[in-house]
């Protein structure tokens, strides 16, 4: 018997318990990543399924949730308050889990930037560059974007060492014409990138972080049936109901606007978990999603993509295991509720 082998049977006799985070018991399983999560919870619903999502994954610690904004006079809130519209919807997420930790949610912007070179400032801002710039722990550091990226920028704008001390997961984006093609009726530009142009601009044409991009044809895949909702979620306590109501009331104002959705709805948020939380056991990655490495577009004034010579290689995900991550959704909202 190798050495090796007789050190990850000792591993196994012996696990390490840790407080998983959001479980309510003891778990085997500790933190391994740092995450700060930053979404428009104002706004499309899948920002709260996969903050839910989060909030029940003990291997990442949740360092701070913001609370960010949508696109000026946007159906989903036309309020000038959307970023502190979505710290409400947040608090009001945590308050109905009931979960006994302590992270701060915090209020982004309320308004994109002025242009590609002035950051904002925000409390948010502030934070996300304290977290990168921490020496007193190992854990690498994610910022999970599931909507505009005003706050990554800002702080990109404002300290430009934290480039290299974390990794930027966002979902947004066109899709590449050699590795997809649009849906029908799609809009130009994408949803995400026209929150804040200004801010995509400045994260892909004048920085060096690491992005993890997971564009519109990688997260339209993460299609959730209704029906899986009211079997895997609807029953599962007052998370599982709050989660489905605020979905079914989308699915009804919808209709009243004689739009039909059909029975599915896009959780395009939810991979964020996925390619985090969800890692692989040893030499940790998502390795059961797909990516391709492409030298980072530049983003024009008209939110499309341009050939960057001077890009560097980020990654671009093109196919997401969306039965692992559903599958694992719906186990811990299980399990949040078993008494």
């Amino acid at each position: 018997m190798n050495s090796w082998f007789r050190f990850l049977l000792l591993l196994l006799a012996v696990p390490a318990i840790t407080a998983g985070q959001g479980l309510g018991a003891q778990s085997i399983v500790a933190s391994r990543i740092r995450v700060i999560v930053d979404n428009d919870f104002s706004g499309d619903p899948d920002g709260l399924f996969q903050l839910a999502h989060l909030l029940l994954s003990p291997s990442v610690d949740v360092r701070a949730i913001i609370g960010s904004h949508l696109r000026v006079g946007d159906g989903f809130d036309n309020s000038t308050m959307q970023a502190d519209n979505a710290v409400k919807k947040a608090q009001e997420l945590v308050q109905t889990m009931g979960l006994k930790i302590t992270i701060p949610i915090i209020a982004g912007s309320n308004t994109a930037m002025p242009n590609d070179s002035t950051p904002v400032k925000s409390e948010a801002v502030k934070f996300i560059i304290r977290e990168a710039l921490r020496t007193d722990t190992q854990l690498p550091l994610y910022v999970l974007c599931g909507a505009g990226l005003t706050e990554m920028a800002s702080a990109l704008l404002t300290n430009p060492q934290i480039a290299n001390k974390l990794t930027l997961v966002w979902i947004g984006g066109p899709e590449y014409t050699d590795l997809a093609l649009p849906p029908p009726n799609y809009s130009t530009p994408e949803y995400n990138l026209n929150i804040d142009i200004a801010a995509a601009r400045v994260v892909f044409n004048r920085t060096a972080v690491p992005i993890w991009q997971i564009p519109r044809n990688a997260y339209r895949q993460a299609l959730l049936p209704y029906s899986l909702l009211l079997l895997k979620v609807k029953p599962q306590g007052k998370t599982g109901k709050y989660l489905s109501d605020v979905l079914e009331r989308l699915m009804t104002r919808l209709q009243q606007y004689k739009l039909n959705i059909g029975e599915t709805y896009v959780l395009g948020d939810s991979p964020l978990v996925l390619l985090t939380a969800l890692q692989s056991s040893f030499e940790a990655d998502p390795s059961s999603s797909e990516y391709v490495l492409r030298i980072s577009p530049r983003i024009t004034p008209q939110g499309t993509y341009e050939y960057n010579h001077a890009g560097r290689q980020i990654r671009v995900y093109n196919r997401l295991d969306i039965q692992l991550m559903f599958t694992d959704f719906f186990a811990k909202l299980e399990l949040m509720n078993r008494p």
